[in-house]
């Protein structure tokens, strides 16, 4: 991938990884745009978008996401609550979605990525992107253990609980990954780079994408 070009940087990771944190440090050394789930959901919900109404808006208007962008404000993701049949997990439930919510979503991906280099978290966009022609796709990992730790610490949870969501998100990306793109999303020839993060922090993390694209 060549940075100084228009790129796009795809993060697919596990709960409890840390992903998401690397993803947005990333885009912030890089200053470029970070894009994550609440931002494609918030751009969809917004303005009511479906992919007709997006195509119909392409055809309208060229910079029409810029103008999006402009009016909007990403809204920060919500705390976990401490059961386990929390609205937290209502929430993740939705992320199954129907087909059209789904291709409006990857409308919207497709349309960040033409629009200036970003990295964007989550969404398959490893898969969405495909075409993209400068694109790196990066996964995150960690194991099971370490993962849970994190979800207790960042959310304040017991291990119980923190533990039975972990398993069911993990169950839950799988199962869109798979539907939407016939692909696992643990299969490392989906990526160009994977990390495991039992032994790094996320700034490291961070300073290996950069070295390994040659940014610093």
């Amino acid at each position: 991938m060549d940075i100084n070009q228009k790129f796009v940087i795809t993060i697919s990771r596990e709960i409890g990884s840390g992903g998401h944190t690397i993803g947005k440090k990333l885009a912030d050394k890089l200053g470029v745009r970070f894009c994550d789930k609440d931002l494609i959901e918030n751009l969809r919900e917004k303005f009511g978008l479906t992919t007709y109404e997006i195509e119909h808006l392409k055809g309208e208007k060229k910079n029409w996401l810029s103008g999006f962008f402009e009016k909007i404000n990403p809204i920060p993701p919500r705390s976990v609550l401490n059961e386990p049949a929390s609205v937290y997990l209502g929430r993740i439930r939705k992320n199954v979605t129907t087909d059209d919510i789904h291709d409006a979503e990857a409308e919207i991906l497709k349309a960040i990525a033409e629009e200036s280099s970003c990295v964007i978290a989550g969404r398959s966009a490893f898969f969405v992107l495909a075409d993209c022609p400068n694109k790196f796709d990066v996964f995150i990992t960690a194991s099971r253990d370490r993962r849970i730790e994190r979800v207790m610490s960042k959310q304040q949870l017991t291990f119980e609980t923190a533990a039975i969501i972990v398993d069911e998100i993990d169950k839950m990306r799988e199962n869109y990954v798979k539907r939407y793109t016939g692909k696992s999303r643990y299969d490392a020839r989906n990526y160009h780079l994977t990390l495991n993060m039992d032994e790094l922090t996320e700034d490291q993390a961070v300073q290996v994408i950069l070295t390994y694209l040659g940014a610093e």
